[in-house]
């Protein structure tokens, strides 16, 4: 399997979270801090009609109900998250870090959740503490080589020599 990791903006749109344990409300506190606007199913009331108008979809129930959203999302071309149930699901979500302007992901495809957190831990140990400070380098970096029209290819060296500079 294939996946192509993005990055979603959220904020003000609809999305379904069906499923009522903790589990679910950890994903919805989650979905509510990136700016969804988040409707919670009740698992045993779940109608697929419960998903028009949304732009993402997660599964917080058991495999059987799961399943029966995967189908209503895939008739409205909707991706879904079936949690620790990657048979019904079309999206993935995974071990994540933000900090200072970053954020970096890691998934293993929904196969093995607790290696995408070991390493999502080992990553962010490797950052460095002042990663604001690199963050300020590159958007400033990047307002002049727009400006100036320096090519892609030609960014990331400038980038790295100019971070070396921060350290003398």
């Amino acid at each position: 399997m294939s996946l192509l990791p993005v990055f979603l903006k959220l904020g003000g749109r609809r999305v379904v979270l069906v499923g009522d344990d903790a589990v679910a409300m950890s994903k919805r506190d989650m979905l509510v801090r990136h700016g969804a606007d988040v409707v919670v199913v009740s698992p045993d009331r779940f109608q697929p009609a419960d998903l028009d108008g949304a732009w993402l979809v997660l599964a917080a129930a058991t495999p059987e109900v799961n399943r029966t959203v995967a189908a209503a999302a895939e008739a409205r071309h909707v991706f879904v998250n079936a949690v620790d149930d990657p048979p019904n699901a079309s999206a993935y979500l995974g071990g994540v870090i933000q900090r200072s302007g970053v954020t970096i992901a890691i998934s293993t495809g929904g196969e093995a959740p607790a290696l995408a957190g070991l390493l999502r831990e080992g990553i962010e140990t490797l950052l460095p503490d002042d990663l604001e400070r690199w963050t300020a380098c590159a958007q400033d970096l990047r307002r002049s080589w727009k400006a100036d029209g320096v090519p892609m290819a030609a960014r990331r060296p400038k980038l790295a020599e100019a971070l070396k500079e921060l350290y003398p």
